[in-house]
């Protein structure tokens, strides 16, 4: 019976299933953990952002980064080359030795899932490559990869930097590249974790899914508009909403030169940017989600129209909320967060309709 079988091969087909799905299973599950963290790196990210926290950590050190100096000796080491920063030169000149100590501890604590991105627990996510297996048996494997994650951690010690040669701020070109990159890592890994969770849908939806993918963009535009908000602070302008200081469009548009730099650098082009993407937004999530319920769609693909749905609802009602009251530190979080929110929802509508 078991003649010409090598050693060790399960030969029924039902148990190499059911090890193949298990096997399924537990990546995927790794994988949203993944996500998880992903998800706490990009709001404790932004919350660091808000309080100015960020720049007290002058050196980049993988490993104890985590850690502020444990002596007396260490703060006035450390105290001292912040001192040569143009954020103490420029935005706190005369800081004393105590209130460098609580600066810099606000910069390390908080952001703890952010130095999870430098090393620990997400650098071991990150280096996770999901590899197809031999098409006999299905499934997955997991290969170490560390270019994920060495990427991330450039991304990140390039967006301090930046803020720590003349201007005591990021650039908003590196502040909105580290954004991207990670909602394209964390992307990746919900896709994969998706894929492995849930079968093919049983028809044809090419015009939904491509409508779909098109949400998934959008938003991740909309995701790198806001990138570009945040790094100007453009959201301490303009105060009110729908209109722009009475305006609908503000004259201030254009006032740069040469005439792209409106579109990085201008308060007014910047901001309006935004809410278009956001008003864009507001028409075509409904109308996806009155084709998807007319369609014979699956259930899973309505209910990810439906959250789709919420969570854009939410996401502008934060959005607004946060331009009128001047960017508070917990809306501001918040909204942040809902813009992964709403991302998920579309990539899990997408991927419904695959």
């Amino acid at each position: 019976m078991f003649h010409g079988a090598s050693s060790g091969e399960i030969l029924d087909p039902s148990i190499r299933s059911c090890s193949s799905a298990a096997h399924n299973r537990a990546v995927a599950a790794w994988l949203l953990v993944c996500c998880a963290l992903v998800f706490a790196i990009v709001v404790v990210g932004g919350v660091t952002r808000l309080t100015h926290s960020g720049l007290s950590i002058v050196e980049w050190q993988p490993i104890v980064g985590a850690l502020p100096p444990l002596d007396e000796t260490g703060w006035r080491e450390t105290f001292g080359k912040y001192k040569q920063t143009p954020e103490y030169r420029i935005v706190n000149p005369g800081m004393s030795l105590d209130g460098f100590q609580a600066h810099l501890l606000v910069g390390i604590c908080p952001p703890a899932p952010r130095q999870a991105d430098r090393r620990g627990f997400f650098s071991a996510a990150s280096m996770v490559r999901i590899a197809p297996k031999d098409s006999a048996r299905g499934g997955v494997e997991a290969r170490r990869d560390p270019r994920p994650g060495c990427s991330a951690r450039r991304a990140r010690l390039v967006h301090v930097q930046s803020g720590l040669v003349d201007d005591p701020r990021v650039s908003q070109y590196r502040l909105t590249a580290h954004l991207g990159i990670a909602f394209l890592i964390y992307a990746a890994m919900l896709w994969i974790a998706l894929d492995l969770l849930f079968s093919r849908a049983g028809s044809d939806f090419r015009r939904l899914r491509r409508f779909a993918f098109a949400l998934v963009a959008l938003i991740f535009a909309m995701v790198l508009s806001g990138g570009l908000v945040a790094g100007i602070r453009a959201g301490l302008a303009y105060n009110t909403f729908p209109l722009m200081n009475e305006r609908l469009i503000p004259r201030e548009i254009f006032s740069l030169e040469p005439w792209y730099l409106n579109f990085s650098s201008n308060m007014a082009t910047v901001q309006f940017d935004h809410r278009l993407i956001a008003w864009l937004l507001a028409f075509l999530v409904p109308w996806f989600w009155l084709q998807v319920r007319r369609a014979a769609a699956p259930p899973r693909a309505k209910l990810a129209a439906h959250l789709l749905l919420v969570a854009l609802a939410v996401q502008i009602a934060l959005g607004i909320a946060t331009l009128l009251l001047a960017v508070p530190v917990p809306l501001a979080a918040a909204h942040q967060a809902g813009a992964l929110l709403v991302f998920s929802a579309a990539l899990f509508a997408a991927h419904s309709l695959r």
